[in-house]
């Protein structure tokens, strides 16, 4: 009998598509997929994780809502070449879409 692999450890892969543009994020979690999506500076923000599909046939969509602000840096601990100033993301999950087709 085969075992099956276990994901607890692993990075899984998330899709966001703005327009014609596809980006990937990674992650164990969506929300930390959309945290790095929120520091490259989308707001809108909606994930589906590659080569994953429901037993029903269907998609999972997370939605979240992202924003990003530039905070000071503690130059006491920090590495030299780190910026005075870096970005810090915030994400709301907004809800969990179900979809039949992928566009």
């Amino acid at each position: 009998m085969a075992r099956r692999k276990s994901r607890r450890g692993g990075k899984k892969y998330y899709i966001l598509k703005k327009g014609s543009k596809v980006s990937i994020f990674t992650g164990r979690q969506p929300r930390q997929a959309a945290l790095k999506a929120a520091t490259r500076g989308f707001s809108d923000i909606k994930l589906r994780e590659r080569g994953k599909r429901n037993r029903d046939g269907t998609y999972t969509i997370h939605v979240f809502k992202g924003s990003r602000k530039k905070v000071k840096v503690d130059t006491a601990g920090a590495v030299r070449w780190l910026p005075n100033e870096v970005w810090k993301p915030t994400v709301k999950k907004v809800k969990v879409e179900r979809v039949r087709s992928i566009r």
